[in-house]
């Protein structure tokens, strides 16, 4: 069983890269890595989350005994570690795989990643809806597309650091 865990990021690169060949020209082997499995992430993220707010919670409120969580909150709250996971997994065995920091190191970073793009996607929606009278969902739509780019920027050249 071990050595099939051991074998699936190589599988999964190996298929990437077949699916990336006719892009080659136009998009390095890292960025449509990056896409791809950021791509699976977010469908994984939003199908877990459907699952937990319609089905596992039932649309129900989380009586935590000293408060209340809201259904929605609550579903982000126990998505968010399988998907944080999933995703550091994806970017260190299959997107950034030259980086010679160690795990742990890799983690953390990762962590600093994610807080700043929550923190990114709360500023510039507020900016972007009530600031600048956007629509919501285009708002949305222009947040995402920052924070995508700061995201992967944040994860090449800190989280996942390479010597070259």
């Amino acid at each position: 069983m071990a050595e099939k865990i051991a074998k699936f990021p190589a599988h999964v690169i190996t298929m990437l890269d077949w699916f990336h060949k006719p892009f080659r020209k136009i998009i390095p082997t890292e960025t449509f890595r990056y896409a791809a499995m950021g791509g699976f992430n977010t469908f994984l993220d939003i199908f877990l989350y459907f699952i937990c707010y319609n089905f596992v919670l039932n649309k129900q409120m989380v009586d935590l005994g000293i408060m209340t969580m809201s259904r929605h909150i609550a579903s982000f709250v126990f998505v968010f570690p399988i998907t944080f996971s999933s995703g550091f997994l994806a970017s260190k065995y299959i997107t950034f795989t030259g980086s010679e920091l160690r795990g742990r190191i890799q983690l953390f970073r990762y962590g600093v990643a994610v807080v700043g793009s929550i923190l990114l996607n709360y500023v510039l929606l507020k900016l972007f809806v009530e600031s600048f009278n956007i629509w919501p969902t285009v708002s949305k739509m222009l947040t995402t597309i920052v924070v995508v780019a700061y995201s992967y920027v944040i994860q090449r050249y800190y989280t996942f650091k390479t010597s070259n």
